[in-house]
């Protein structure tokens, strides 16, 4: 294999040659061609029974990575500097720390009893709710530049102020939009990392959650939000934007919705104007 090629394996990147046109591809050429379509770690070789060593020390750099990912802390203020302009409230959830919220998932679906106070009344629309999850980094990364694009699409939509959530768990959301009696939740989370990224982004989005008794089946979610190895803002906020408007009109969420949006005539949703709420 060319150096490029071992390069890119090792940072991670598909980017690799063609093979030339008119050439016939041998099984040696065709790993490479195939890495450009996928994040995988495939036709990686070997040395002997084992990864050759560029190989194994990506896979250790990786999982250090995902490992940093879950462990790193959340820092609201990195978050709310991205949304600045608009309003904010900072709220736990009842796991105390991050060895609590990784052993007790209980706890991290449910607002700490003096938070709930935090969380404003107001006639609502949607809620938007940035949680740590299990990736910080996703969340420092791509979570403000999300609220934005979908905002700007829901211009008629009386949106509350942003919720960040510490030691978060999706439902968590659930008990945030029930307190402040909001039609529609979404839910933007640091999605669990794995072994090729550890910081994909998602949304989830529920329709008048009930705490304790909505299920992951009344839901939807965007996932592997993290441009540009993953879904783009701009196409997530339009997917995100269209389950939204049709949520509201059906009254349901979850299986009883579907993402219509690169089916239907015209799918690439159209830039609005707006903004949320100071």
């Amino acid at each position: 294999m060319t150096e490029a090629t071992d390069t890119a394996e090792v940072t991670g990147t598909t980017e690799v040659a063609d093979v030339p046109e008119g050439t016939t591809a041998g099984p040696d050429d065709l790993w490479p061609l195939l890495r450009r379509h996928t994040q995988a770690r495939i036709g990686l070789g070997r040395s002997g029974s084992a990864l050759p060593t560029r190989h194994r020390l990506g896979l250790q750099a990786a999982h250090a990575a995902a490992r940093d990912a879950v462990h790193s802390p959340f820092d609201p203020d990195a978050v709310a500097a991205g949304l600045a302009g608009l309003a904010t409230v900072r709220v736990r959830s009842a796991a105390g720390d991050r060895l609590t919220y990784l052993q007790r998932p209980d706890l991290g679906r449910r607002l700490h009893p003096t938070d709930r106070a935090h969380l404003p009344a107001g006639d609502w629309d949607v809620v938007f709710v940035v949680a740590d999850g299990l990736s910080s980094r996703a969340v420092h990364e791509h979570a403000a530049a999300m609220v934005r694009a979908t905002a700007t699409r829901l211009p008629d939509w009386r949106v509350a102020p942003v919720v960040l959530a510490e030691q978060a768990r999706v439902a968590l959301g659930d008990d945030i939009a029930h307190t402040m009696d909001t039609a529609l939740v979404v839910v933007l989370i640091g999605e669990r990392p794995g072994m090729s990224a550890a910081d994909s982004l998602g949304a989830y989005l529920t329709y008048r959650p009930v705490p304790g008794m909505t299920t992951d089946a009344d839901r939807n979610c965007l996932s592997n939000i993290r441009p540009p190895l993953g879904l783009a803002y701009e196409v997530a906020a339009g997917k995100l934007a269209g389950l939204l408007r049709r949520a509201r009109e059906l009254g349901v969420t979850g299986v009883a919705l579907k993402d219509e949006s690169d089916s239907a005539p015209g799918a690439a949703e159209p830039a609005a104007t707006g903004s949320l709420a100071p």
